[in-house]
């Protein structure tokens, strides 16, 4: 893989990141305090899961990916960066314990996180299917 294919996963990375912070900010914000924060959860994992579609949609292609292979895992490595960065910004940034993060990617718990990073694993493979 050349050195612009890494540079551009890892800007996909970023971008991914940036939009999910703020999507769950706004979830957080201004869609929790309307319809409780169960169905917010729920809800979010849809809204995620479809944000994530449409910045791949546009980052993927350039990417510079020939197989299904490969682009199942991009989705894989996409889904292991974000669970990585969530687990990071609530251990560091927002100073939770780890008994306080590991219910986000609970489903039992009432948390869809897990639900929707499992569906980046395939995003990036559906991206490449719908343009071929």
């Amino acid at each position: 893989m050349s050195t612009d294919s890494l540079l551009r996963i890892a800007a996909l990375c970023v971008v991914l990141a940036c939009s999910e912070t703020l999507h769950g900010i706004f979830r957080t914000v201004v869609v929790t305090p309307r319809i409780g924060k169960e169905r917010a959860l729920k809800l979010s994992a849809v809204t995620g899961t479809l944000l994530a579609f449409a910045i791949c949609w546009l980052l993927v292609p350039g990417v510079g990916l020939d197989t299904p292979g490969q682009h199942l895992l991009l989705g894989i490595g996409l889904a292991a960066f974000m669970a990585a960065f969530d687990m990071a910004i609530g251990r560091w940034l927002m100073r939770m314990s780890w008994a306080k993060i590991w219910p986000d990617f609970k489903p039992s718990t009432g948390n869809y996180l897990a639900y929707g990073l499992a569906a980046l694993c395939f995003v990036p493979l559906a991206v490449w299917l719908a343009r071929a």
